[in-house]
């Protein structure tokens, strides 16, 4: 029994890599370390199928004097499949770090129950922000009692650069 595991030490390893990143997605209320679970979930996915494509004794499927026998090659549509999903996933990771950029500041915190507060238009409650160390204030940093005013001076979503009315190049 002991021999299976050392012989298939591989797939423990999956196992553990599968188990912490499945942690990281679903445990963890910090969108970043979310999304390094999910970085470190689809990790394990490719060390499982590209373990599950070799082959004991097999070569690269390059036709020479031993002949055609597909028993003594390995197949590379498994390492073709995986190395695109791996081009996809870094595609996936940076446009899950520019939307991270983004709700942080936007909402100033990464917390999940945070940032779902502040989009519902509520204050977040004390256990909401016990999770992260953020400024107690209503949505977007503007107290409801005195709304700032709109003087032109403070930058809007639609005028990210801060220019005002016209002004500035084009």
């Amino acid at each position: 029994m002991i021999e299976l595991f050392l012989s298939r030490y591989v797939y423990l390893f999956v196992l553990a890599l599968l188990a912490i990143g499945l942690y990281g997605v679903l445990a963890k209320q910090d969108l970043a370390k979310k999304l390094i679970g999910l970085v470190i979930f689809s990790t394990a996915i490719y060390i499982f199928f590209i373990e599950g494509s070799l082959q004991e004794g097999g070569t690269a499927p390059v036709l020479d004097e031993r002949g055609t026998d597909p028993a003594l090659y390995v197949d590379p549509l498994p390492h073709l499949l995986i190395l695109t999903a791996i081009v996809v996933g870094v595609g996936v990771l940076g446009v899950g770090l520019a939307l991270l950029v983004r709700i942080s500041r936007a909402h100033g915190s990464l917390d999940e129950y945070v940032v779902a507060a502040r989009l519902a238009g509520r204050v977040p409650t004390d256990t909401e922000l016990e999770n992260d160390e953020v400024e107690r204030s209503p949505v977007h940093g503007h107290s409801t009692d005195h709304p700032a005013p709109d003087d032109g001076s403070q930058r809007h979503d639609d005028d990210p650069k801060g220019l005002g009315d016209g002004q500035g190049s084009a």
